[in-house]
Order: structure tokens, then C-alpha cells, then sequence
């Protein structure tokens, strides 16, 4: 266990399953060079880590406590798809920038505070000098399946950072022809 998941496991934190994704075209992540992209992960298709609430409107359906809980617990996904691309969090140098989308009732200004629970939760694990990253918080009418909020992220990785390997099918016995 790397130092990032043991910061996780004294804040009482484990990673979730992966994101599910429903199609064979997109990814949790792509890795460029040494930035990893991640795809939106959100809270309205499957069961949330921490037991939080995954659909509504911020701002009647949900309250702003309730939907930065759900931004703790989407930050966890990320985390998850990020250690199943490399097998390892601690490969991760610093969080470089969030876009958060929050599904937002008239009126309600205060997506930067929903968005926060992902946020401090990455300033936590990497504190001031790599948790620290730019950030765009919006509202948006509606998000699919009803979910509360999406985000999405950029990671930079430290030099030398890969994919961690697929294990190689094993091979049974080889036939030889005749």
C-alpha cells in the first residue's frame, strides 16, 4: 500500500469498484505523456462510496452538504479508475485541474462549494504544493440519469509513469504438427 492509500485508510477511506462505462468507445482515463485525463465520473449510474445520495437538483432535491459528500465520494471514483490505469496512486505527482458540472435548481450560485468536496479532498492527499490545482465549477440544467454532478480531471504523473501492464494470458501446452 503506497503512501496516498494509506493517507486514505487514516482518513477512513477505500477506494470503490472502477466506473462502469457502458460503451466499448470511451475510458476512465487516457494517459498523454505524463498527463492522465480522466473522464467524467459522476453520481447518477451506479452505487456511490460513503452512502450518499447519487440523483437530484442541488439546491431543492439535495442540499449543499449533501451534494459536497457526493463530490467526496465521485473524487474517490476518480481516484479508483486512476489506480486501476496504474496500478499505483503514488505514481500520481500533483492534481493539475477539475471541472466540475453540478446539477444545479434555479437560483442555486454555489456550485464551487459543491465542487470543494472533490477538491479538499485532493488537497488533503497531496497537500498545498501538488493537491492545489485550477478548477471551473459550473451549473448545468441537467445532467444524465438525474445525477447530481460529473467531474472531470487532469493528473500530472512523475517521469517514467505508465500504464501498468495487462498480465499476459498463460499460455497451456503448444501443439506441434506432423
Amino acid at each position: 500500500m503506497g503512501v496516498i492509500e494509506k493517507k486514505l485508510a487514516n482518513m477512513g477511506l477505500t477506494l470503490p469498484p472502477t466506473y462502469p462505462y457502458s460503451s466499448p468507445n470511451r475510458t476512465g482515463c487516457v494517459q498523454v505523456g505524463n498527463i492522465l485525463f480522466l473522464s467524467g465520473h459522476g453520481s447518477g449510474r451506479h452505487d456511490m462510496a460513503l452512502a450518499v445520495k447519487r440523483h437530484g437538483k442541488v439546491g431543492t432535491e439535495v442540499t449543499e452538504e449533501e451534494a459536497y459528500q457526493t463530490a467526496r465520494a465521485v473524487a474517490l471514483s476518480m481516484l479508483a479508475s486512476i489506480k486501476a490505469h496504474l496500478g499505483d496512486l503514488d505514481r500520481v505527482k500533483r492534481v493539475v485541474r477539475l471541472l466540475g458540472m453540478v446539477n444545479s435548481a434555479t437560483g442555486f450560485e454555489r456550485q464551487f462549494a459543491v465542487i470543494d468536496g472533490a477538491s479538499d479532498l485532493f488537497y488533503e492527499l497531496w497537500g498545498p504544493e501538488y493537491g492545489r490545482h485550477a478548477r471551473a465549477a459550473v451549473g448545468i440544467a441537467e445532467l444524465g440519469r438525474h445525477g447530481i454532478l460529473e467531474i472531470m480531471g487532469e493528473f500530472e504523473l512523475h517521469p517514467g509513469s505508465r500504464r501498468k501492464p495487462k498480465a499476459k494470458p498463460r499460455r497451456r501446452g503448444t501443439r506441434r504438427s506432423r
